[in-house]
Parts: structure tokens; sequence; C-alpha cells
């Protein structure tokens, strides 16, 4: 009951999914630009309390809201810590009526024809079962990448869809993320060759098979409209892989049905150092601006 009442936010609810799931190796970045340096903690426990700490501080804030953020992608460390008294999952979808997800990658493999896979994930199905106690409704898993190669490109997205068919058989969500780099010198050539094989691969799911996507904004204005309006696709989501905030939003308000799942792009200007207010503030100015692109 409780994967229909999401299911039903997430395929008719407006608003964006915020992505609150930087791992091991993108926190240290994360904390760095909220105003916090390397040099302030002494291990990846202390670590993880502090980046937990800023993200129970914008998940707390009123203006983190149902009206207009649908979802929130957590990391492991996030689901199994508390908000509020409660798990982070079960605050987020109780309180809040936000949707959600979980990380379960384990990061990327050495680049090889022109891509990062995904590492393996041995431990996958223990995950989605623990992911299964909370009222976690999806997941989220990422590949890279770079070059316009047939054979990597190939391989990145039959990796995701192998994944995503042993998540979907647990009962969850899965979005399915092959980031395409936004410094890749051919860039729209990868996108291309990512579409063709996304597409081959929706028609081999059944009937009640159905993923969600998170892509690159792509250099051709709705140029994934064709995956928008796939039966097999719940939703296609847009990352901010690097772009700017304001150069994210522009570029997503030109991809009608695309809705936003930032991560950098939506926790820009937030500090360690601000005031409750302030930092209210610029949360609910980002949360706006990313709203607004994720409805045209």
């Amino acid at each position: 009951m409780e994967y229909d009442n999401q299911l039903q936010r997430i395929k008719d609810g407006s608003g964006f999914i915020a992505a609150l799931d930087q791992s091991g190796g993108s926190t240290p970045k994360a904390l760095e630009n909220y105003g916090i340096s390397g040099d302030e903690y002494e291990n990846d426990e202390a670590m993880f309390d502090l980046v937990h700490e800023m993200r129970a501080r914008i998940m707390t804030c009123d203006c983190f809201d149902n009206e207009r953020v649908l979802g929130a992608i957590l990391f492991e460390d996030t689901m199994e810590r508390d908000v509020n008294g409660k798990s982070t999952a079960n605050y987020l979808w109780e309180d809040k009526q936000i949707v959600p997800f979980l990380k379960v990658d384990k990061g990327l493999a050495e680049q090889m024809s022109g891509v990062q896979v995904m590492k393996p994930m041995p431990n996958l199905d223990l995950l989605l079962d623990k992911a299964k106690n909370y009222p976690v409704f999806g997941t989220k898993m990422r590949s890279v990448i770079y070059e316009p190669n047939v054979d990597g490109i190939e391989l990145v997205v039959q990796q995701q869809f192998d994944v995503a068919k042993q998540i979907i058989s647990k009962g969850l969500m899965p979005i399915v993320e092959p980031e395409v780099n936004i410094d890749s010198a051919q860039k729209h050539d990868c996108e291309v060759l990512l579409k063709a094989n996304i597409l081959r691969n929706l028609e081999r799911l059944n009937d009640e098979q159905q993923v969600m996507l998170k892509l690159t904004l792509p250099e051709e204005a709705g140029f994934y409209q064709e995956l928008v309006d796939h039966p097999k696709v719940l939703k296609v989501v847009a990352l901010s892989g690097g772009y700017s905030r304001t150069d994210a939003c522009a570029k997503l308000k030109q991809n009608p049905g695309m809705i936003a799942s930032f991560s950098r792009a939506f926790t820009e200007g937030l500090s360690k150092q601000q005031s409750d207010e302030e930092f209210a503030d610029t949360i609910n100015t980002s949360i706006e601006e990313i709203y607004q692109a994720s409805k045209v």
C-alpha cells in the first residue's frame, strides 16, 4: 500500500527529487562547499556525522516541503541515522510525505572504453532487504560516459538494466543513471548512442517492469522526449552534473517533462556558518528555482 501511494506521488506529483546521497568519495567536497574543511574532522565517522547534520538541517527546514520536493535520494549511512527522533526515511515519508530513495552503487570502476561502469555489488540483495525495512520506494545507481564508444556505452546501459531487474524483483523502483560527463568533447554523440541503448533495453522489459531514468541535461533541447513519454519509464529526472544551478535550471526548462534531481546545484550557497534564518532563505531560494524549472 505504501509503495502504491509513493508510486502515485512520483507519477502525478509536482516537484523535484533532492539528491542528498554524497558517499565516502564525494562527501569531503560537499562538506568543503558547506564551509567545513578537511582538518575539522579526524576520520570517516566524524565526517559522516557532519554531513548528516547538514542533511538533517536541510530536511527539517520548513521550506523543504512536499509541495515542491517530491523525493530525496539518501546514502546508506543516512538511511540508518535518525532525523527528529525517527529513521531518516520514516521522517521524510511520514512527517513530510517526501518519497525516499537509496543510493545502492559502490562507486565506479576504472575508466575503460570511454566509460566507467559500476563496481561489483556482491551484497546488493542484503542492502535491498535492509531498505525494505524502511519506507524506501526506490534506488539509484550511477555510471559515467565520457566518449561515444559503442561498446562502452552498451556495457554501461546493459549493466544498469541488469541490476535494475534485480532491484525490481525486490519490489523497489530503480533509478537508472548513466551520466554523460558534461565536459565530454563529443557529448551529443554520446547522448545519441545512450538513447538508442536505453530504448533497446526498455523494449526488453516485461509489461510489469518499469524504471526511472536519471540523465545529464542534453545538448539538444527535448532530446529525451521519447524516453519521457515511454510507458516503461515512470519519470525522467535530470542531474546537474557540475553545471551551476542557474545553468542547470535554464537547461532543464528546455526539456519539458524532465524534473530535477540535483545534488551540488541544490546545496549551492549553503554554509554551516549561516544563521538558521539565512540558511532557510538560501535553501528556499534553491528549492523555488529548481521547482519552477521542473514544472515546465
